[in-house]
């Protein structure tokens, strides 16, 4: 009886080492779409009412823990089972949905001024209306964000026992949403910080100071990293759904110095194709409809 306890504990410590290995391999293979998260995340937070910002914060954060774990794993599982060439071509659906999303959020920054006022207007009217677009939206966001890294973790542990594969999904779920969100909620009361070494005096209020000071344009520098983020995690995943594309990517940029950056741009600029392509026929088919 004491082997056979002693030979089960040592199952399960070699399952936990071979799930610590597996998480850590998925966090590092796909942290960069993780910093994206961050940004998008944080730029979803601008605007929002100071004594709600952590809310909407939590608000969304349970939102991403739940696209995880009841839809985004179980069926990464189960099309990898079933169907794993339905992975690509929803995981360009998503692309093609962040693009536009980033596209569009460009085009609001081209509107007129007295445009974007009126948006504010509304926003101080309803408030509370306005919170609640910006969770859903950050939610339908994390959604496709989420997916990419579910995906690219699949990748990593495919070759694992099904029970490992499981509970390593599940536990990159946990440390991603929790890393993301705590850096999240670090940032949207950072400007806090800085008004609470104000108070204290001292040599600390000139450092405060910097903090209050720089917080808005840290804030909208977020917003516009978090939009590009958007346009060019899209363009990834297309250019990569398209394995003709890829290959022109790979063979034109590869070869480059600083190669990361010609294929973020590269990134970029297939994110805004697709965005101004969805746009575009959205726009025609508002008008048709309108005509009919």
């Amino acid at each position: 009886m004491a082997t056979g306890l002693l030979a089960l504990l040592d199952d399960i410590s070699s399952i936990a080492d071979g799930v610590a290995s597996l998480t850590a391999a998925a966090a590092k293979k796909s942290s960069g779409i993780v910093t994206d998260d961050m940004a998008v995340t944080a730029e979803q937070a601008v605007g929002i009412r100071r004594e709600r910002e952590l809310p909407v914060v939590w608000a969304v954060a349970k939102g991403s823990m739940r696209n995880k774990a009841l839809f985004l794993v179980p069926a990464a599982l189960a099309l990898t089972a079933v169907a794993p060439w339905a992975i690509t071509p929803l995981l360009m659906v998503g692309g093609t949905y962040l693009a536009y999303e980033g596209f569009e959020k460009v085009l609001h920054w081209g509107q007129p001024a007295s445009a974007r006022d009126d948006d504010h207007h509304d926003e101080a009217l309803d408030p509370e209306e306005f919170e609640r677009g910006r969770i859903a939206g950050a939610v339908r966001t994390d959604f496709i964000l989420s997916a990419e890294i579910i995906a690219i973790s699949l990748g990593v542990v495919e070759q694992a026992p099904f029970l490992s594969q499981v509970v390593a999904l599940y536990a990159i779920s946990v440390v991603m949403t929790v890393g993301v969100y705590g850096v999240v909620a670090g940032l949207v009361k950072i400007d806090d910080l800085g008004e609470l070494l104000v108070k204290k005096g001292g040599p600390r209020a000139r450092l405060g100071l910097a903090i209050v000071q720089a917080a808005p344009w840290l804030m909208k520098g977020i917003s516009i990293v978090g939009t590009v983020a958007m346009m060019m995690v899209g363009g990834h995943i297309l250019i990569e759904g398209i394995p003709p594309l890829h290959r022109f990517e790979q063979d034109l940029l590869h070869p480059l110095p600083a190669y990361t950056l010609w294929s973020s741009l590269a990134g970029i600029a297939m994110g805004a194709v697709a965005g101004a392509v969805v746009t575009g026929l959205l726009a025609l088919w508002s008008r048709i409809r309108r005509r009919a």
